[in-house]
């Protein structure tokens, strides 16, 4: 099974469903509608194996105007995330107990 967590208004995370849509079955998920808990962001976090702050866009009006900062610890980042779906990257591609950023698109692709 596939879930992608996509913002329709988003051209990378319309160009990523088109490609995952093409590869079987998927669930769309609308984060922004149905924002996922810090419980979900950290089962997440740990599937990227990223830096937490690659999970997030930090250019986004919102990240400053909240006082975040790069450096702040993760509980800060994650609650911030769950509170403001908002300041999720997007989209982020969730198959085969894995996930991968869909920067670019087809990053996605070695894990389906």
């Amino acid at each position: 099974m596939i879930t992608i967590w996509h913002n329709p208004r988003c051209s990378k995370s319309r160009q990523t469903l088109e490609l995952v849509e093409a590869k079987g079955e998927v669930t769309v998920r609308r984060y922004l509608e149905d924002a996922p808990s810090v419980e979900e962001l950290t089962e997440v976090h740990a599937l990227l194996a990223v830096p937490l702050i690659d999970m997030m866009r930090p250019k986004e009006a919102l990240f400053k105007e909240l006082g975040l900062s790069k450096s702040d610890d993760d509980t800060t980042l994650l609650a911030a995330m769950a509170e403001n779906p908002k300041l999720i990257e997007r989209p982020i591609v969730l198959s085969n107990d894995k996930a991968a950023l869909g920067r670019p698109p087809e990053a996605v692709l070695g894990i389906l």
